[in-house]
């Protein structure tokens, strides 16, 4: 099987404000954003000419949509003299309700985004304060409108589900809301809170409810129902797409195990089997970069064992699954196969070992079934 092209991810580590459920690496630093665009220029030239074209590029963060105007074209600008582009790449811009101003949606759209990523999380303004979030149910729409309105063919909308105080009703309500405006792409992804997490702190407080497993499972069960019923393509556990051509290419490079490069405090990268990870601290990265030194805190050669687990791991979220052979190479396969496609967590479709929605929802533990050893 011919590799994929690899993928460039940017990490983008700034936000107006910190959010209550939130452990992805930024920081309310508004002030350090110049600094960190020279790092990222330094950090950039480290690869030059180690990487074919790539063929996704991914702005995540932190809060992308953040940035101005002048900064995204000195950035962008950058990233295009160092680097090399297949021919009608893929460039993904996560973005924040409240900042898809018509002026800044020019701005993407000038610098050849073809991709939003629009975390909106909920259209229920009670289940966005007890988030965090900067914005209402009614801007949120507004901001999606405003996409469309500006030209983008290709609008991905970002939910939460498994929210304290979240009800099937009220899932349901906001999945319509969404639906309503025919996204491309829709991610809904399951709270998960690190102890030190505020929200997780109020949970233990018992300032909020907390979703019990049971019910997870339901409104799982919910959003699939809700979404598969509409013809959008459960590829993936968190993600659906309209059709398979809209399928994120950046995220499926991930879960095929292709090369991709992340550049940015926090950011991680995989080549040729081996994973490496920046210092998560926008001041120790700029500083080790300014020092003439790579600003990689920690990496690692994955093994044949761990390549194969991988393997399962990334091969048991899709919906594209894997392929029965690979089961061969793994001690008892064949036996561990049978019975997970027995309880129904399985199931084998043109020489493919795909996971049922059930499947899914285990879809975590279902590699440790198996022995790579």
């Amino acid at each position: 099987m011919q590799e994929r092209p690899p993928g460039l991810y940017l990490h983008v580590p700034f936000c107006a404000s910190k959010c209550g459920y939130c452990d992805f690496y930024s920081v309310v630093r508004p002030g350090a954003v110049s600094r960190w665009l020279d790092a990222v220029s330094l950090e950039s030239k480290i690869y030059k000419d180690m990487f074919p074209p790539f063929g996704t590029f991914y702005m995540g963060g932190g809060t992308p949509s953040l940035l101005d105007g002048p900064d995204l074209e000195r950035l962008i600008k950058n990233i295009h003299e160092t680097f090399t582009f297949e021919e009608g790449f893929e460039f993904t811009l996560e973005a924040n309700p409240d900042d898809l101003t018509t002026e800044k949606l020019r701005v993407f759209e000038a610098l050849g985004v073809n991709r939003l990523s629009i975390g909106v999380q909920s259209f229920d303004d009670s289940e966005l304060r007890l988030l965090g979030r900067r914005h209402d149910a009614e801007s949120a729409g507004k901001a999606v409108e405003a996409a469309r309105r500006a030209g983008f063919g290709n609008i991905g909308i970002d939910l939460i589900y498994a929210i304290p105080g979240q009800t099937e009703r009220s899932l349901r309500a906001t999945l319509e809301r969404a639906l309503s405006f025919e996204p491309e792409h829709v991610s809904c992804y399951e709270l998960t809170l690190e102890p030190e997490a505020p929200l997780a702190r109020a949970i233990e407080r018992g300032e909020a409810g907390k979703i019990d497993d049971d019910a997870g499972k339901n409104l799982f069960m919910t959003i699939s129902d809700v979404l598969g019923g509409l013809g959008y393509i459960h590829y993936e556990v968190s993600n659906f797409a309209r059709d398979e051509g809209l399928r994120s290419r950046h995220n499926s490079g991930y879960w095929d195990h292709g090369p991709y490069l992340g550049l940015g405090p926090s950011a991680h990268s995989f080549a040729a089997g081996v994973r490496w990870w920046n210092l998560d601290d926008v001041d120790s990265y700029c500083s080790k970069l300014n020092e003439g030194d790579v600003p990689v805190e920690g990496s690692e050669s994955l093994s044949e064992s761990q390549i194969l687990l991988e393997r399962l791991y990334f091969g048991f979220r899709t919906a594209d699954g894997l392929p029965l052979d690979f089961f061969d190479s793994l001690p008892d396969g064949g036996k561990t196969l049978a019975e997970l496609e027995l309880a129904s967590l399985v199931r084998i479709e043109e020489n493919r070992v795909v996971p049922t929605l059930l499947g899914f929802l285990l879809s975590d533990r279902l590699p440790l079934l198996f022995s790579a050893d």
